[in-house]
């Protein structure tokens, strides 16, 4: 990272800077660049519990794009903690880049 930082000037503004906290400053970067080819995605939430995570482009088809979606849910769902109570997916929201948000049942 001590190297690459002399660039930073250049691939910040760019968004290819990059960064121990998202997995691409690695040791073994066949296992890294094969990861990030197959699709991994990573995902945070916030202080209030909102999850926000990219699952596909408004170029996709609308099949392709709630196909994402479901597997994104059932992955949420899946990793739900033993130690969690009451309802863990309260609602849910879709929305495009800058657009209003779209209430989805779940």
């Amino acid at each position: 990272m001590g190297k690459v930082g002399k660039l930073g000037r250049v691939l910040g503004p760019q968004g290819k800077m990059p960064s121990p906290k998202n997995g691409t400053v690695t040791a073994n970067v066949t296992e890294a660049v094969a990861e990030f080819a197959a699709g991994k995605v990573e995902f945070r939430n916030d202080s209030g519990g909102n999850v926000h995570v990219v699952v596909g482009k408004q170029s996709f088809e609308a099949g392709k794009l709630v196909e994402n979606i479901e597997a994104f849910v059932a992955h949420i769902k899946k990793i739900k903690p033993t130690a969690a109570r009451g309802t863990y997916l309260k609602k849910m929201c879709i929305s495009a880049a800058m657009s209003p948000g779209i209430r989805v049942d779940s």
